[in-house]
Formats: C-alpha cells, structure tokens, sequence
C-alpha cells in the first residue's frame, strides 16, 4: 500500500487495493499499522481539511517551519490533480528536488508529505482534496515558495491558471528561510523513539 518514493526518501506513495463491485467499490484510503511500518511512528492527526478547486487553480507551494513542521497525508476523492512534493530542507541530499504525480478519484492514490518539504497541487479538473495534517493551521509558521520559481523546474501543465494573491506573490527558494535537514531529522527521530518507548512500556 505504502512505498518509499525513490527520488524523495520519506514522502510516500499509497497505491491501496480497490475492491470493485455491482455496488461500487472499497478501498482502504489510510491504514494506521501500514503507516507505521513504513515510517516508525504513528499518523499524529490533528487537523483533517477538505478543498474544491476548479480547472486550472494551483495551490502552493507550502510548507511549514521546523518545529513545529506540519506532515500531510493528500489524496483526491474527486477530480484529478497533479500533487508535486518539493524538498526544502537546507542540507538535505535531495534539496530542491521535487517529484509530480497525478492524484486522482480513479486511481485512488495518496502522498504522504514528512515535514521539511514543500507541497502544491494544480487541478487538472474540478477536484475535491482532502489532507490529514499532523499539526493545526498556524499562520505564523506557514510559508510559500513562488511554484514558478525557475530553480525548481517544476513542468506545470499548460491550463490558465488560477492562485491566491498570496501563492503569486510568494517569494523564490533562495528568497526565504528554510528549514534545516538535521532539525527535521531530529524531529522524526524524536517520533520514532517516543514510538518505541510507548510499545515497550505497553507491554509491561
């Protein structure tokens, strides 16, 4: 269900099961013991939002300081959507790389986005996204990076596209203070070993 994406270690890929018949069909969007196989530690979810876009808007990119960092699980219920990760963590081996993948209500695809990376999606048609967020909206610590921005060559489709004031004012990559891959690191380290204690004092 889970898997590794090779160009950006951490962020994952969901290509769950689906389970079609004469009614409809079934699948399991998000699955707790999987998540925490692939990743050490448990979703800890705080926020749950929902989005409709139309044709042609383009949200992102955005990211959010390190601490507190804000991961995200994305997925599109309806629609479809081009979902690109970007890593911005200073330090990092893969900085300033990105990957693009189509999110959609066909495929029934999801991304899971760590903290320390940047993410935006264009709707390729009408779509509703949902995220399930480990940290509640907080403004002061949010930020954008101009998804133009030439440094990141990211290959947008060609649609007229449609973004916040804010998302086209957003500054380019070097323009901004960006979180550092060691105290991302630390952070999911910190995770992972409050995981293992929790399991180990369960058993007890």
């Amino acid at each position: 269900m889970l898997h590794e994406v090779e160009q950006l270690p951490g962020v994952l890929h969901s290509r769950p099961q689906v389970h079609p018949d004469e009614r409809g069909s079934f699948h399991e969007w998000f699955k707790a013991s999987a998540f925490e196989e692939a990743t050490g530690h448990p979703l800890d979810l705080q926020q749950a939002n929902l989005s409709t876009s139309k044709a042609g808007v383009l949200r992102g990119l955005h990211f959010a300081e390190v601490p507190p960092g804000q991961a995200k699980f994305v997925s599109c219920v309806h629609g479809r959507i081009l979902d690109v990760v970007v890593d911005v963590r200073r330090g990092s081996e893969t900085f300033g790389r990105h990957i693009a993948v189509e999110l959609s209500a066909a495929n029934r695809e999801g991304l899971y986005i760590p903290v320390g990376f940047a993410h935006g999606f264009l709707a390729l048609e009408d779509s509703t996204v949902t995220y399930l967020t480990t940290a509640e909206y907080q403004p002061g610590v949010e930020h954008g990076i101009n998804p133009f921005d030439a440094e990141l060559a990211i290959a947008w489709p060609e649609m007229d596209y449609l973004l916040s004031a804010k998302d086209r004012s957003a500054p380019a990559l070097q323009e901004i203070e960006l979180p550092e891959y060691e105290d991302c690191r630390a952070f999911e380290n910190l995770l992972r070993d409050g995981w293992v204690l929790a399991n180990e004092g369960g058993g007890e």
